[in-house]
């Protein structure tokens, strides 16, 4: 016997307009279907429709973690500082935590994730190899006090997350763990219907080597994501890489200074010249940790920070001021070259590569120079990818030239390694009587921004479009207005009821039918069942929400079409 919700005595408020604040596809449509309502910047309550979408998406992710042998536990959300201080996030996450302190002064915070927590519980659990390896996992809700809230579900301060985590004694155990996550969230997605790419990433803050992102292209989606048209090359576009291929650079001649008054950026530089700004060097400088980096890239390319930071981290990168630049020589502000920094370490992208030849600052005002080389004049301390992605730009794997294209990130898996277990000594005794230190992975899935990733990839013109495995109902059923087709419509929901379908029955009074035909399009419930004109024959049109087609049928027909 499965629910029947009837929207007389439904708590849901259904709008026509658009909010005002609203700028995302799913923001509107979710708060004007009734799934959500705005407590505060980042705060949301999810309403009786927007808690069945959310649950039904939470018990898909269950179901496909248990079929992987994963165990569900549930942590706490409020959580002591002290392991976060241990591993350093106290610091490193920055203003993005949410920190506070009881009535004695301890210090706690509301966990934005539960690496350090999950090892601690393994720690006290685990003694022997035998007991490994194990997963764990929880569906939790996290906080993360994000400076500028934004797109409704998709980026707030609390939210729901799946997080689960692997332990194994070896690094094959660690990448069959993953592997078994990774094709269990390819079961996950495909049966929420939505349309995904795994791509490759960074680990950033978490730490760890292997890494991959699974991101629902969308138009509101905050990530950048590459792929290839020729190959199946896909990465987020902070993992892409550029190949370092050295030049012969002996033929270039000697560095020879430039009058160059006036020209203190690239596009003054290459207009003052009659050059491409892809014949200049670019010098953006950086305090890494406090300390001045030169961060060298073509001048026709920008330096993605984001990128740097992920390369860099956990040290804090940010942009040098003017104070930086009092009591330094050296540095002339407009005019900085590679060639004679003084103690300044000098990061460069790929194609700065040895033996190319440049138009750079000379470290004089109103002045540059010209063949610079590579390798030559200047040394590079590091090679990092640092430029902004550009469409275009060669595929690492085959050379095609890359399409961009935006998504919602709702899900990535790392192999963490053993990053948390060195931090807090988890060890377990291994076959050889000797301890072994254990390595872990972690893995996380958005489930309340899978729902705004559905909304976004399945709305049309009408309202929501939901997936029939995560709607709030199976059938919408809709009494056009009279008794006598309230009274089929009632009585039909009862059976469909009864026959195991889930309902949502429109038999509010004093609302026209064509305001219940409106809501029915915009809740979005993947079949429409309308007792209408025909109500008196006992034939009902059974309508798909998102092909449009129409179809009578009687009761019965109905009852066996939407109960098989």
């Amino acid at each position: 016997m499965a629910q029947v919700q009837r929207m007389s005595r439904l708590m849901v408020k259904t709008l026509r307009d658009d909010p005002a604040d609203a700028e995302t596809l799913s923001h509107k449509l979710l708060v004007r279907a009734g799934y959500v309502r705005r407590n505060s910047a980042g705060i949301w309550t999810w309403l009786p429709l927007g808690k069945k979408v959310l649950d039904n998406i939470s018990r898909v992710v269950r179901e496909e973690m248990d079929a992987i042998g994963a165990q569900e536990v549930l942590l706490p959300a409020l959580l002591p500082k002290e392991p976060y201080e241990a591993s350093a996030r106290w610091e490193e996450y920055g203003d993005l935590l949410f920190r506070l302190k009881d009535r004695k002064g301890g210090e706690y915070l509301l966990g934005p994730t539960h690496e350090e927590i999950f090892t601690l519980v393994v720690k006290d659990q685990v003694a022997s190899y035998k007991d490994l390896p194990v997963m764990l996992y929880q569906i939790q809700t996290k906080y993360r006090d994000e400076a500028r809230p934004r797109s409704g579900v998709l980026r707030g301060r609390e939210f729901q997350m799946k997080d689960s985590y692997s332990f194994d004694t070896t690094d094959e155990g660690l990448a069959q763990s993953y592997a078994l996550h990774r094709a269990a969230y390819q079961k996950i997605f495909a049966r929420l219907g939505l349309d995904y790419r795994i791509v490759s990433a960074v680990s950033g803050a978490m730490g760890g080597s292997a890494s991959e992102e699974f991101l629902a292209p969308a138009a509101a989606g905050e990530d950048t994501f590459v792929d290839c048209p020729s190959c199946d090359y896909a990465a987020n576009t902070e993992a892409v890489t550029f190949a370092l291929k050295p030049v012969d650079g002996s033929g270039v001649g000697p560095v020879e200074e430039l009058d160059t008054p006036d020209t203190p950026t690239i596009e003054t530089l290459a207009e003052h010249l009659g050059v491409p700004a892809s014949a200049t060097l670019k010098n953006l400088l950086v305090k890494v940790d406090g300390e001045i980096v030169a961060v060298g890239v073509p001048g026709n390319r920008e330096v993605d920070l984001g990128k740097l930071g992920e390369h860099l981290a956990p040290a804090v990168v940010e942009l040098v001021t003017a104070e930086d630049f009092e009591g330094r020589v050296d540095l002339v502000r407009g005019y900085v070259g590679p060639q004679g920094l003084e103690k300044v370490r000098y990061i460069a992208d790929p194609r700065v590569a040895p033996g190319t030849a440049w138009i750079t600052g000379a470290n004089k005002v109103n002045t540059h120079a010209k063949n610079v080389v590579a390798g030559r004049d200047f040394e590079v301390d590091d090679y990092l990818d640092v430029v902004v992605v550009e469409e275009g730009d060669p595929c690492p794997k085959c050379g095609t030239g890359l399409k961009l294209d935006r998504a919602i990130e709702i899900g990535h898996i790392f192999q963490l390694g053993r990053k948390y277990a060195d931090t807090f000594q988890l060890d377990v005794l291994g076959q050889q009587g000797k301890p072994v230190r254990v390595t872990m992975g972690s893995y996380g899935i958005g489930v309340s921004r899978a729902v705004a990733a559905l909304a976004e990839q399945s709305a049309d013109e009408q309202g929501l479009c939901w997936p029939k495995e995560i709607a709030p109902a199976d059938v919408h059923v809709v009494a056009a207005g009279k008794a006598l087709q309230t009274e089929l419509a009632l009585d039909v929901s009862e059976k469909l009821g009864a026959a195991g379908v889930r309902v949502l029955v429109d038999d509010r009074a004093g609302v026209s039918p064509g305001v219940k035909f409106t809501d029915a399009e915009l809740i979005g419930v993947p079949k429409i069942l309308v007792a209408g004109r025909r109500s008196a024959e006992g034939v009902l049109e059974l309508k798909d929400r998102r092909t449009g087609e129409r179809e009578e049928l009687t009761v019965d027909e109905a009852i066996a079409r939407l109960a098989a």
